[in-house]
């Protein structure tokens, strides 16, 4: 009897481990165990209640994939990590505080579970799941389509960006990011404010690429973050650029992270003023 109880338990516990340390009470049932001996095992300190149908096996404690592995057991069998969990899973945004977004077809079914946030999708598929790093998960596109409205749009863009870096295809109904930084976006938010005129994004002049471009008024806007412009290199490139840029007769105005996010209406100004005096000379 104490053989058979052993080798079942190796049977949860090889299950559990592809699973980043969690099982379910249903694949327990499966491997022979019933709700009795799930309670003889919780009682004896081998298996530790995650939520309701849902344990961790050998210790209390989770990692991040445990968490997420753990909410999508929770919420039934074609359950996946989905929204900000699921982005977070791809890397596309760091994971954020709150309850683990899960995706489920089902109509009904599971109840609410503390820590779970279910969503019921009728329009979730086949092709919208994957498989990864052992988490059943909505594919990056359908990720970034699910964030609309679940997450801030900088947020949203940000995760958009990370995918398109990292090779996954977002499919046609997602708009390419022209820009290449946050600083960019927020940059081309602050002229839609300030009523500006749009300028050319990531133009190509010479061998430079410059990050915004007013080409009537022969002007060049660079947006400068602290992470990609310290060092000395860095400013001995950009002021090569400056010089070559403005021998080709074009005027360079230079913002910093800082300015742009603490003092923007300044920002706003200084552009809207070399604008005008350009446009007019």
């Amino acid at each position: 009897m104490r053989d058979k109880v052993a080798h079942v338990d190796l049977r949860v516990a090889e299950r559990a481990a592809g699973q980043h340390g969690v099982i379910s009470a249903r694949q327990m049932r499966e491997l022979g165990i019933d709700r009795d001996a799930v309670s003889r095992r919780v009682a004896a300190g081998r298996l530790f209640r995650v939520h309701r149908g849902v344990y961790a096996v050998g210790h209390p404690r989770l990692s991040q994939e445990g968490e997420w592995m753990a909410a999508v057991l929770a919420g039934g069998d074609r359950a996946v990590l989905s929204h900000a969990g699921a982005a977070a899973l791809w890397k596309l945004l760091k994971p954020i505080a709150g309850p683990v977004d899960v995706s489920t077809p089902a109509r009904s079914g599971r109840a609410k579970r503390s820590g779970v946030r279910l969503h019921r999708v009728v329009s979730l598929r086949a092709e919208h799941c994957v498989r990864y790093r052992g988490i059943p998960v909505t594919t990056p596109a359908r990720t970034v389509d699910d964030l609309r409205g679940a997450v801030s749009e900088r947020l949203r863009r940000r995760a958009m960006r990370q995918a398109e870096l990292r090779g996954f295809p977002l499919g046609d109904s997602q708009p390419r990011v022209r820009t290449r930084s946050e600083l960019e976006d927020d940059f081309l938010r602050l002229c839609r404010r300030s009523r500006l005129p749009s300028p050319e994004v990531n133009v190509k002049i010479g061998k430079w690429e410059v990050d915004f471009l007013w080409r009537g008024a022969r002007l060049v806007v660079e947006t400068d973050s602290y992470a990609y412009h310290r060092g000395s290199v860095a400013f001995r490139d950009d002021h090569a650029r400056d010089l070559d840029l403005r021998q080709r007769g074009l005027d360079v105005v230079r913002i910093s992270e800082r300015q742009l996010n603490g003092e923007p209406v300044r920002v706003a100004a200084v552009v809207k003023g070399a604008l005008v005096r350009l446009s007019a000379s």
